[in-house]
């Protein structure tokens, strides 16, 4: 009965977790005007939302965010370079 209780908390304060990178994901790319601390604000936000995708049972969805992310992140920074070579 008591490790119930004790699951159930843990749950809810994961959602919780899960649910404050969400939001401070986006208030971060909201407020950042350089691009590449905007990636990482976006990468917090994804991280954030994939663990509600696994949650819901979309695996397929899941695995495909988990690969497309970084993948867009990489050719992102790849196009917002700083300096010219």
């Amino acid at each position: 009965m008591l490790t119930r209780g004790v699951v159930t908390v843990m749950s809810d304060l994961l959602v919780i977790a899960f649910g404050a990178l969400i939001v401070i994901g986006t208030f971060a790319t909201i407020r950042e005007s350089d691009p590449f601390r905007k990636l990482i604000s976006l990468g917090i936000l994804v991280g954030g939302v994939i663990p509600f995708i696994v949650d819901r049972g979309y695996l397929d969805v899941a695995t495909a965010v988990a690969l497309i992310a970084p993948l867009s992140t990489i050719f992102t920074l790849m196009v917002c370079r700083r300096g010219k070579t």
